[in-house]
């Protein structure tokens, strides 16, 4: 089991691999069958896939984040005198490494469009690791309710996203559809692992929270 230094460092490694390293996904990218519809996009088009697949990148920046500060809060000794919760920080690592393919995936299609991140990845990452520390420390049903709402609210926000891209645009439909699916799954094992339900304030914050990032994150 890690000490609470090794997963200090390890929360910090992932940090900077997230904001600073060409991530590396370890399933095929699903656009692959599905380039060659990227000639039929006109400028437009393409201006539109390009934003619309920067905030998705920007959601899996926060995904990673959330992920490594939950796990982290899983493993820190607490005041109560808890012991730390090493399958719960399983869990929450393996499912974050899945986003690490979406991570992966959404930055090779801003590539392929002419497209750049967001300029305020930092800032959305300090933003969400806050956010995901403090959901890990209150408790284990609360961590996992965070993951099942969060989650949940990524699921529509993509399906929102499948009616706005290009229909040409197969190849940010296959990475979308596919991210959708995974984090449906995401939502089902963490309601499995014994998920409380949040209170509808804290559900309504952290759509405003998500409203404000896909707006902003749209343009810049």
């Amino acid at each position: 089991m890690p000490n609470t230094t090794d997963a200090l460092l390890n929360a910090a490694d992932s940090a900077l691999r997230t904001l600073f390293v060409s991530p590396r996904g370890t399933r095929e990218c699903p656009t692959l069958p599905e380039r060659a519809s990227d000639a039929e996009l006109g400028p437009e088009e393409r201006q539109l896939s390009g934003a619309l697949m920067r905030v998705n990148h920007v959601g899996e920046v926060c995904a990673q984040a959330l992920y490594t500060a939950q796990a982290l809060a899983a493993r820190w000794p607490r005041a109560t005198g808890a012991v730390p919760n090493e399958a719960l920080a399983l869990q929450l690592e393996a499912a974050g490494r899945e986003e690490t393919d979406h991570l992966a995936w959404t930055q090779a299609r801003l590539d392929e469009l002419g497209a750049r991140p967001s300029l305020l990845n930092p800032l959305w990452y300090a933003g969400a690791f806050g956010l995901g520390l403090i959901a890990g420390r209150v408790g284990p049903g609360v961590s996992l309710g965070f993951v099942v709402e969060t989650e949940r609210q990524v699921e529509a926000h993509l399906a929102s996203h499948m009616d706005r891209l290009p229909a040409k645009d197969q190849a940010s439909r296959a990475i979308v559809a596919q991210m959708k699916d995974d984090e449906a799954r995401h939502a089902r094992e963490a309601q499995q692992a014994g998920a409380v339900e949040l209170p509808a304030p804290v559900k309504g914050l952290m759509r405003m929270a998500a409203k404000v990032m896909t707006t902003v994150a749209h343009r810049i």
